[in-house]
């Protein structure tokens, strides 16, 4: 929103305020124009221009400027925070315009890998001016921003205006705006009607990860983020003395399902992690950190979103002691890193549907420990570790809390007779079996009423994308369905075509084949993997699903999409498949989660030009404890065919392993 635009829509409020300063008969535009250009001002001897020197001229697949950015004096001593986004390139030279309008050279002094931001530090013996920060407590939502840069010329500022749209963004690392933010002016300051600064804009990712050129696809989207300068200035002796700041990570694995909702249950502690060296455990609940109380899970991201690798936090947990729950207090030190969790193996496929107590067995791994245990196809386990088994589910989770090479008891059934073993949980198996026997065992009532099958148009309201629902005819509410959230290439998907491919293999393997389409008919774009989400769940709101079976697959750029959408939605996604694509530039491969296990399924020609990077990926993402399957397209590059797919339907057949 332009200085312009916002001009009738504040001209009647000010009107006021003007009238009892500056007199009833001023024009009350030209005030606020007054106040807006007054507040910049007051901040402009603080707001650098930067020049960007040499460098890398690609970053993975992206090709990046090294035009002028802006920055923000911090310290009077000679040091500037910018964003991280206009650095990426890893320039050799920086060159830095001064108030007086001399340039001096500047040095990259460490950066903040959880905001991404950057210190410089120039020499000079100017001594330089520092703006005020405005305090969290008295920010408003509502009240104005100004958006300021000195990108395009030294002596000149470049503005937009706005409001402080939101104040707690990115787990509260971040304020949002609705002022026009660009590229041009990352790195300059967000500041109020006063000329105080509320934040320095950076191109932060409301989902999360992308690196440091992670969230500038909102560029043009409406709204912008600033992180807090007072949250700058808390951490800014650490980056003087030139160490970075890293995310504060504490591992552990909440109870699945709406944050929003649910407590803060602790379902997974990996070994060797902060939390597990603090002694918190599985079934504990938090219910407060640093003094702060916990209900929801939301607020438990929002608690941690601000902390950096290296301080401690208090947490007090609700732990069940001999059927009493008791208070118990903790402190754990944050790390920068977790050690990947690879997720143990008992060796079974599970039966679906039917409402018999336990879990049949479907199938049993070769030389896996419940086959050495002497489980065979047909038995039906009850209980292990002396708790009754519920669900497939719940079955992955209580195995997801164990170590490898953890001792468990089991009590499963032959028939009428009961029997008992133990077992010693093994390393993953990643394996696709060619042949399974069916996974619906008997005949299952008819249902009361018939829900809908075949092609099935799903349209949201507020989206403008079309999406479609390939939905087995043999569909049978007991019996829980896979997804595979099909990702074709931009464009309206044919319907035939669709049916002709999917069908069968549907049918066979229980599964839905969800096609979102994009809305732009030449390309994906990043944030659209919102688009998805809300599909997959406007779908299990209509049809039973299986959550251990949901996967993306995409090919080319349908495959980078497909990536994207898995690694942002973890907790609906529990497998990821590309043909001939690659991850999104610059996309971090994401930690191993004890309770939302991603497996991933790699296809490529050994002449493609994707080929190199997918063993990339396949390379790093074995080193993280994934579960990875590559699947070859033999020499020249060509289209999946039916054997690639079936090949593709037996991997997300197998998904709900454990």
């Amino acid at each position: 929103m332009t200085v312009r635009q916002l001009l009738p829509l504040f001209a009647g409020l000010l009107l006021g305020w003007f009238s009892a300063t500056a007199g009833a008969q001023d024009d009350p535009f030209e005030q606020e124009e007054k106040a807006i250009t007054a507040a910049a001002q007051k901040v402009a001897s603080c707001v650098v221009r930067i020049e960007t020197v040499g460098g890398l001229e690609k970053v993975g697949k992206v090709f990046v400027a090294s035009g002028p950015t802006t920055g923000l004096i911090v310290d009077a001593d000679g040091y500037i925070i910018s964003s991280a986004y206009s650095f990426v390139q890893k320039p050799t030279s920086i060159l830095v315009t001064l108030p007086s309008g001399s340039r001096a050279a500047a040095t990259i002094v460490a950066r903040d890998h959880a905001r991404m931001l950057v210190l410089l530090k120039v020499t000079t013996n100017e001594k330089l001016p520092t703006p005020t920060a405005v305090p969290r407590s008295e920010m408003l939502v509502g009240q104005w921003t100004i958006a300021v840069g000195r990108t395009f010329d030294a002596t000149q500022l470049s503005m937009s205006a706005g409001i402080l749209s939101a104040k707690e963004r990115i787990w509260s690392k971040a304020i949002q705006t609705d002022a026009k933010i660009s590229p041009t002016n990352y790195g300059g300051p967000l500041v109020d009607i006063q000329g105080r600064v509320l934040g320095v804009l950076a191109p932060l990712s409301p989902q999360g990860g992308g690196g440091e050129l992670g969230g500038a696809e909102w560029y043009d989207s409406g709204i912008g983020f600033a992180v807090p300068l007072v949250d700058i200035q808390r951490h800014l002796s650490t980056l003087k003395s030139g160490k970075d700041l890293y995310p504060g990570l504490i591992g552990i694995s909440l109870k699945p399902g709406d944050i929003y909702v649910l407590p803060a249950e602790i379902v997974a502690v990996p070994p060797n992690s902060p939390a597990a060296k603090a002694g918190l455990k599985a079934g504990d609940v938090i219910t407060s950190i640093d003094g702060q109380p916990i209900v929801r899970q939301a607020q438990l991201k929002h608690a941690f979103g601000p902390k950096y690798a290296g301080e401690k936090v208090k947490l007090t947990v609700t732990r069940k002691i001999d059927n009493d729950h008791k208070q118990l207090d903790f402190e754990a030190e944050l790390t920068d890193e977790l050690i990947p969790y690879e997720h143990p193996f008992f060796g079974v496929l599970p039966m679906r549907g039917g409402g018999a107590k336990g879990i049949g067995v479907r199938y049993v791994f070769p030389g896996s420990p419940a086959a050495e245990m002497g489980l065979n196809a047909g038995d039906r386990i009850v209980a292990l570790a002396g708790l009754d088994v519920e669900n497939v589910a719940a079955t992955q989770q209580f195995i997801s809390s164990r170590e490898l090479g953890s001792k468990l008891e089991v009590k499963w059934l032959r028939g009428d007779e009961e029997k008992n073993g133990e077992l010693k949980l093994a390393k993953f198996n990643a394996d696709v079996p060619q042949d399974l026997p069916s996974a619906v065992s008997g005949d299952l009532p008819q249902p009361a009423e018939k829900a809908a099958t075949g092609i099935v148009e799903i349209k949201l309201p507020e989206e403008k994308n079309n999406c479609l629902a390939l939905v087995p005819e043999n569909y049978h509410p007991q019996v829980p369905q896979g997804v595979l959230v099909y990702l074709p290439p931009p464009g309206p998907s044919d319907k035939e075509k669709l049916s002709l491919r999917f069908k069968s293999l549907a049918e066979k393997n229980q599964v839905i084949v969800l096609v979102p389409q994009s809305a732009d008919p030449k390309k994906w774009d990043p944030t659209e993997s919102g688009f998805i989400r809300k599909a997959l769940e406007d779908l299990s709101a209509h049809y039973t699903i299986d959550p251990t079976r949901v996967a993306s697959f995409g090919a080319e750029a349908g495959g980078t999409m497909a990536f994207l959408t898995a690694a942002e939605h973890r907790d609906k996604f529990r497998g990821v498949a590309v043909a001939e694509g690659s991850p999104p530039a610059r996309m971090k491969a994401p930690e191993t989660d004890p309770v939302n296990r991603l497996a991933v399924f790699l296809a490529a020609a050994a002449k493609s030009p994707h080929k190199g990077v997918l063993d990339a990926a396949a390379a790093k993402l074995k080193e993280s404890k994934f579960p990875v399957t590559e699947h070859s397209l033999g020499d020249a590059v060509r289209s999946f065919d039916a054997n690639d797919d079936a090949q593709l339907f037996r991997w997300l057949d197998g998904l709900d392993r454990f």
